[in-house]
């Protein structure tokens, strides 16, 4: 594995229950990037992060992280792994009955033996980051969508992890939220000097953070580029994702009979019930 490389995906394939979801993936993740990960409901992106993070194992192919193949490791070792790895979970996902503080505090509890005033400092270290030392006493049913996705960012990052990932971070946000937390998965990465994965629908907020971004369908990929060349792709795909096209390879008609046959078959049962 190259030295400039954090992630390396060889071949991955992954089944659920014999369905195929993974099919041959294929992607390289360098050290400091930030890397989108986009495609449509259900091809997989999800299921990628998962095997990235070790909670699944592929069904064939490799996962490195770190030089080393995650899906090869024992559970003692993606658990250690997992302390270099950080995860902002769709919607927030934070411990309703902990108050903003303690989200935050939380992993420096659970994985270091760091004396609380030091993790009090941590923990307001990054709730400034995020824009929200002032609210570390409020509980998660007092934030509105935006705030909570800040405090579940600064609940990610509370460890300095190597490697952030980023499940439908922009999902459910208004337009200025969606906008501060992009420009803060930027300045975040940057800081820490990490790399992040971030899988999302959202192509026009990701064209302006990301460095590279791949687009998957039917569980492989199918396109991939920086920005500016994914902004002028001629690739039918990419067009129709980029330009939120009704028409292309993705169909918005699942398969089905003609529409006269079904109409016919439709009134053949109404008539045979009179």
């Amino acid at each position: 594995m190259s030295e400039d490389l954090l992630v390396q995906i060889e071949n991955l394939q992954f089944d659920y229950g014999g369905k195929p979801v993974l099919r041959g993936i294929d992607m390289r993740i360098p050290k400091g990037k930030v890397v989108a990960i986009m495609g449509g409901s259900g091809c997989g992106k999800t299921t990628l992060l998962r095997c990235i993070g070790g909670q699944l194992r592929p069904t064939a192919g490799k996962v490195r992280v770190h030089g080393a193949v995650v899906n090869e490791m024992r559970q003692a070792e993606v658990y250690a792994l997992r302390r270099r790895m950080g995860m902002l979970f769709q919607f927030g996902a934070l411990f309703t009955d902990l108050s903003v503080f303690d989200n935050v505090a939380f992993p420096l509890r659970e994985h270091t033996d760091l004396p609380e005033a030091l993790i009090q400092n941590l923990v307001l270290m990054k709730l400034e980051a995020v824009g929200l030392r002032g609210a570390r006493d409020l509980m998660p049913n007092s934030l509105s969508g935006g705030m909570a996705r800040r405090v579940a960012l600064a609940r990610a990052v509370a460890l300095d992890p190597a490697l952030i990932m980023y499940d439908e971070p922009f999902t459910g946000l208004d337009p200025i939220s969606l906008g501060v937390i992009g420009q803060l998965i930027r300045r975040l990465n940057d800081a820490l000097g990490a790399t992040s994965i971030m899988v999302t629908h959202d192509i026009q907020e990701s064209l302006v953070i990301v460095d590279y971004i791949y687009f998957i369908s039917d569980g492989k990929v199918v396109a991939e580029g920086a920005p500016e060349d994914i902004r002028h792709s001629e690739d039918p795909f990419v067009r129709q994702f980029v330009h939120a096209e009704a028409d292309g390879p993705v169909p918005f008609h699942m398969p089905a009979p003609p529409f006269a046959e079904d109409l016919g078959v439709a009134a053949a049962r109404g008539a045979a019930h009179v």
